[in-house]
């Protein structure tokens, strides 16, 4: 049976851990290693966007990374209770023309007995930034 520890119910410690494996997983830029803590079902929402399954959030990440070059992401603990967790984040990238951004927001992430996350709504707003202005 896969699994992806930590397992719920989380505490403090184990939230914050599971947080910094996300957050090394999508600074990887790697779409199959991030599809991997997700179940083969999971459900997201990400701006706008419905993305379902494994192989969805493969072709998102894989565009995605595709569009925003330069990209690094710090995700913070911000609540969590027995099987869900709460984070805030902010990521930098550069779009194709070399423009900055950076993306500030929130996701709920629900995980099942085995510690992959089946839901993720994430909100996000992008703000344009100048190179000088990075902190990431």
């Amino acid at each position: 049976m896969e699994q992806k520890l930590p397992l719920p119910p989380f505490s403090y410690e184990t939230a914050i851990e599971k947080i910094q494996l996300a957050e090394d997983a999508w600074n990887s830029q790697d779409p199959e290693r991030v599809s991997k803590a997700y179940t083969i079902d999971s459900e997201w929402r990400n701006r706008n966007q419905f993305v379902n399954g494994r192989e969805e959030i493969v072709q998102f990440l894989t565009q995605k990374w595709k569009r925003e070059k330069n990209y690094k992401l710090k995700k913070e603990y911000w609540a969590h209770t027995e099987n869900r967790i709460a984070v805030r984040f902010e990521y930098e990238y550069q779009d194709l023309e070399g423009n900055w951004f950076r993306a500030y927001g929130n996701e709920n992430w629900e995980f099942d007995a085995n510690g992959l996350m089946q839901k993720r709504f994430a909100s996000i707003n992008d703000l344009s930034i100048k190179e000088e202005e990075r902190k990431l």
